[in-house]
């Protein structure tokens, strides 16, 4: 049987919740006494194989940032074991490690740097992502001249780009018009059909269905259901009804 590219195995992460910046600032010192918690993920274990595409359907506070966070290295578990094999580009904060005094050209190779790719690909896939981002002549002008807008398609040009084993999706793209939010579903679609993993995180039923045959279904950390998504969607709706 093929080796999972995405394991989680008995995988949990509290956050402690401050009043304010100043009792968080002051816990770098001391430690807070019995502080209020939030348990963001408990006990979660599951696998996901190469060229599978998963959908993370929950509320507001299930634990699907942090789930998606973790399996791109920002956030790390308490207790469990996380093994990712492969590259990750994640559509989660598109402008996150932008130089804005820096050109939106020599942006691509920063973000490139910071994904540790070589020079020579980053030369390779320059025009591609210049192309499907639309910027035109600003290409070659400071970020910081860019609306937020124009950010976003840059940020989410290179991530698309780059041919990632596995691309994270969140629903939240907010990256310009119709024609260009239809694009850039079409190149989500493009790279679940080259056999990209994919996990794509979202509110909207209709397009969870559209693009992931598997959905898991999280609640307060928990997995609840984890399965075809038709059944995962009816369990998740049922679930908001006896509220």
């Amino acid at each position: 049987m093929a080796e999972p590219i995405i394991t989680f195995k008995n995988v949990s992460k509290t956050y402690i919740l401050y009043k304010n910046d100043q009792a968080r600032f002051k816990a770098l010192f001391f430690k807070p006494k019995n502080p209020k918690t939030n348990k963001a993920l408990n006990d979660v274990s599951f696998e996901i194989y190469r060229g599978e595409s998963v959908g993370i359907v929950g509320d507001n506070g299930a634990g699907k940032s942090t789930l998606l966070k973790m399996i791109t290295g920002v956030a790390f578990p308490d207790c469990g074991d996380i093994t990712v094999n492969g590259k990750v580009a994640a559509l989660l904060e598109l402008t996150a490690g932008f130089s804005m005094e820096m050109t939106g050209r020599e942006n691509i190779y920063l973000k490139g740097y910071i994904l540790g790719l070589e020079d020579e690909y980053i030369k390779k896939i320059e025009e591609s992502i210049i192309e499907f981002a639309e910027l035109g002549d600003y290409i070659d002008q400071p970020v910081r001249t860019y609306s937020s807008g124009m950010k976003m398609r840059l940020g989410f040009a290179i991530n698309v780009n780059i041919e990632p084993d596995v691309l994270v999706v969140d629903e939240a793209l907010a990256v310009g018009d119709a024609s260009f939010k239809r694009k850039c579903k079409n190149k989500i679609k493009d790279i679940i059909a080259a056999g990209t993993t994919v996990l794509y995180v979202s509110h909207n039923a209709s397009s969870v269905k559209e693009i992931c045959p598997r959905s898991i279904f999280l609640k307060k950390g928990t997995i609840i259901f984890d399965g075809p998504t038709e059944e995962t969607l009816k369990v998740y709706e049922a679930a908001k009804q006896k509220k």
